[in-house]
């Protein structure tokens, strides 16, 4: 119920300061395991994806955000906890693994996750190339790959900008990918992870239109 409402007035705030353009959510399974691989621009990504996709969404978040002190710190905690993010230390040797046990373990609950293959935010702008781990995390999980590209995000909160500013955002869905295309008689794990991986962020630069990094 909380989620619900906040969810809501979180809709609310997103559709009449930033008027996200949104197309393809057909394209998300309602129901069962799905992942939402994304492209990276901005800190609101996680927060603008929920609330413009038609089911819950899960994705990770920092660990510090879920530990703060005084009224700061347990609003924050409050709010990730509710939004259903999941906390990774980013300093533990072993948060990558974790991270993806974590997600799995959401897909196997039927649930959706959200991901960005690129690893961390884009610096330049550029959509930078996949790591393996979305793919990974497809065949593990036996769920399909719905690409989705953001536009706009970064100027809203540009990097070291503290308040956001007022700008149009877009989301795009695309089609979902299914992950058991890519097994196929002599094909090594490791290059199916990697086809399935660079499948996904083509879908994602045609519909950003970033110029990809070198």
């Amino acid at each position: 119920m909380t989620y619900r409402v906040l969810r809501l007035v979180l809709s609310l705030l997103a559709f009449v300061l930033l008027r996200p353009q949104v197309t393809g959510r057909n394209n998300v399974p309602r129901n069962g395991a799905v992942i939402l691989a994304s492209n990276h621009l901005s800190f609101i990504d996680s927060i603008l994806i929920p609330i413009v996709a038609p089911r819950h969404v899960t994705f990770l978040a920092k660990a510090e955000y879920f530990t703060g002190r005084g009224l700061k710190g347990r609003l924050s905690r409050w709010f990730f906890t509710t939004v259903g993010m999941i906390p990774v230390q980013r300093d533990d040797p072993r948060a990558g693994q974790r991270s993806l046990e974590d997600a799995l373990e959401v897909l196997r609950r039927g649930g959706a996750f959200g991901i960005y293959p690129e690893g961390t935010r884009s610096r330049d702008g550029k959509l930078h190339q996949g790591r393996t781990g979305v793919a990974w995390l497809a065949l593990a999980g036996h769920a399909p790959v719905v690409p989705v590209a953001v536009r706009g995000t970064d100027k809203v909160q540009p990097i070291g900008k503290r308040l956001p500013r007022l700008h149009r955002v877009e989301v795009h869905f695309g089609k979902p990918i299914d992950p058991q295309r890519q097994i196929t008689a002599g094909t090594k794990p490791a290059q199916a992870r990697r086809e399935l991986t660079d499948e996904v962020m083509a879908s994602i630069h045609r519909m950003s239109g970033q110029e990809l990094a070198a």
